[in-house]
């Protein structure tokens, strides 16, 4: 058995990218849209994965051993279209948070920062921190290898929100 993907619906998918790809630095391994179905899937894997991926299978975009991120938008329907009020969706009560190494989480965190997201467990500790998506999605960053020595402004930081 291989572990494939996690779902998270999305209600504003440039607004996703920029998170996951420009913020995370995720790629964007594949997308399908579904007209008669009125939806989309994008599929996202770090780079790291990706570079160990099998290059035959990213031709079929189903790959085994390259564990993804699926972006799932519901495009409005016709009702909908134009209107202001996005759909909003809650967690589910068993879902915990996305998590992700980083190879420096004081940049990682200066980065999403200077992008205008909310860092809620700053990295006090070198090693952890917390951020949410623009869709509420708890995302976990941690450091790779050895933690790094605490340093400001992180270190007397207080959470923010809920993380």
């Amino acid at each position: 058995m291989d572990f494939l993907h996690t779902m998270v619906r999305v209600t504003d998918v440039d607004e996703s990218l920029r998170f996951y790809c420009e913020g995370l630095g995720l790629k964007q391994v594949r997308r399908n849209d579904y007209e008669d179905g009125r939806f989309s899937l994008i599929f996202l894997a770090s780079k790291n994965d990706i570079a160990r991926a099998n290059n035959d299978d990213m031709k079929t975009g189903f790959i085994t051993g390259l564990p993804m991120l699926e972006l799932t938008y519901n495009w409005p329907t016709k009702e909908q279209e134009g209107q202001e009020d996005k759909e909003v969706y809650k967690g589910g009560r068993n879902f915990g948070h996305l998590a992700y190494s980083v190879e420096n989480i004081y940049e990682k965190c200066t980065h999403l920062m200077k992008m205008g997201y909310t860092i809620n467990r700053p990295p006090r500790d070198g090693y952890m921190a917390f951020v949410r998506s623009p869709d509420g999605v708890s995302v976990e960053l941690l450091q790779q290898g050895e933690r790094l020595a605490p340093q400001e402004p992180w270190a007397d930081m207080k959470n923010i929100g809920e993380w």
